[in-house]
């Protein structure tokens, strides 16, 4: 911190240096003849921190020690104090006495603004962010009470067609049992005539049995590794009055379509009807079922 400070000395220089009026010299001298102006008075010594009131000695900068340079020098030096000095002689005298606390008080007080400004638009995001979380659920519960009276008028709509839809199920329900009952079906007739078709000349058909699947249950199947999977069974018992050639009617039975194979069973002779009796058992595959109730493109 640096004072400077002038004062005009002018006036008192002049009073000091000239004899007062009227005033005599020793000795009884003339008042004409000039007395002896007085010394000079010494000019006093300013204190510290005061300029004087001559011109002040110019101040050599004391040099900074080593490794420091001119500008590092810290405030209140002499080198300081003498540019304060200096750059002062002319000017307006002006100190500054203020605290460094108040300013960092000052500093501090922008930085809590700073920090309040920032809370309160942080506070405005989340007043903003909860305003349109609320307008958005308000316009979900509007949009889901709108659907829920939607589903209650569809539902007293549909239940003017109730029977229809019970008459729906039922027949839904019929048309299911005529599909399971009916996926085992062979048009027996018509295999059969194709069996007769099959005999040889001189043979005549005694006895025909048929055994199939049913629509519940799992048709049980040979343990001959030589005999194919079936699913129904045919067993044809032949009468005729010369001995009956039966390989060939096994193999004209082989022929018909969903034959899996033919056993050929025994031959033997009714003595009291003196006629040969031939037997022979037919296995069927499911290439014989209808399908008459399956759905179409099945």
């Amino acid at each position: 911190m640096s004072i400077t400070a002038r004062r005009t000395n002018d006036a008192d220089d002049t009073d000091e240096g000239a004899p007062k009026r009227g005033a005599r010299a020793k000795g009884g001298a003339s008042p004409s003849k000039a007395a002896k102006p007085p010394r000079e008075p010494k000019a006093a010594k300013a204190p510290k921190g005061r300029a004087s009131t001559t011109e002040p000695k110019k101040a050599k900068p004391q040099k900074p020690p080593k490794g420091t340079t001119a500008a590092a020098a810290p405030k209140g030096s002499v080198a300081s104090a003498a540019r304060h000095e200096s750059a002062g002689v002319g000017m307006e005298p002006r100190v500054d006495l203020l605290p460094p606390e108040v300013r960092a008080e000052r500093r501090n007080a922008r930085t809590r603004r700073g920090f309040g400004w920032g809370v309160l638009a942080v506070v405005l995001v989340v007043l903003i962010a909860a305003g349109g979380a609320f307008s958005l659920n308000v316009v979900s519960q509007a949009a889901l009470l709108t659907a829920r009276g939607d589903t209650a008028s569809l539902l007293a709509q549909q239940a003017r067609y109730a029977p229809v839809r019970d008459l729906q199920k039922q027949v839904a329900l019929a048309q299911a049992a005529q599909q399971a009952g009916a996926s085992t079906e062979i048009d027996w007739k018509a295999f059969l005539d194709k069996v007769g078709a099959a005999q040889p000349s001189g043979l005549s058909l005694a006895t025909v049995a048929v055994d199939s699947i049913a629509p519940t249950a799992i048709y049980q199947q040979s343990t001959d590794p030589l005999q194919g999977p079936r699913v129904g069974t045919v067993t044809v018992v032949g009468n005729s009055a010369a001995l009956p050639n039966v390989p060939a009617w096994v193999a004209a039975l082989q022929k018909i379509p969903g034959v899996v194979d033919v056993v050929p069973g025994t031959v033997t002779l009714d003595e009291a009807k003196n006629v040969y009796k031939a037997t022979v058992t037919i296995h069927v595959s499911e290439s014989l079922y209808t399908k008459r109730f399956a759905p179409k493109g099945k």
